[in-house]
């Protein structure tokens, strides 16, 4: 979560710096029409850098999250949320679960959505090759 608020700390400050901008040829008290333009464009502008930061990425993760969870089989080996390893024996007929070996013989139901995709991944990942 830290790393999160030191990504969107300069979008935050530079927001901040922003708000109390005057626009040009403005006393900053009048509150005409010049001044509310500005309002409104500096209220598009945040919005679009919240949907460009915050909700598209999230969106585009969830998408990513949800395909990967439909697309595990039998055999795949996987790490939970919780961290434990193991490879799945049998998806169920609810399609929600699954019945993993954690080892030979140990066998242990889970919900799909128990499922680390970044951890999974990076456990299925090929080994890089030693260079010579």
């Amino acid at each position: 979560m830290f790393n999160k608020f030191q990504t969107y700390l300069p979008v935050a400050i530079t927001a901040f710096l922003f708000a109390g901008c005057v626009p040009p040829g403005g006393d900053g008290k009048s509150g005409g029409a010049a001044g509310g333009g500005f309002q409104f464009i500096f209220l598009g502008l945040m919005i679009l850098v919240f949907w460009l930061f915050f909700i598209r990425p999230q969106a585009k993760r969830a998408k990513n999250q949800k395909n990967f969870t439909e697309n595990l089989q039998k055999g795949d080996k996987i790490v939970t949320i919780a961290g434990i390893h193991g490879t799945i024996n049998k998806v169920n007929d609810d399609g929600t679960t699954l019945n993993i070996e954690t080892s030979p013989g140990s066998y242990i139901k889970i919900e799909k959505s128990a499922i680390s995709m970044d951890w999974t991944t990076a456990l299925n990942k090929p080994a890089a090759e030693v260079k010579k």
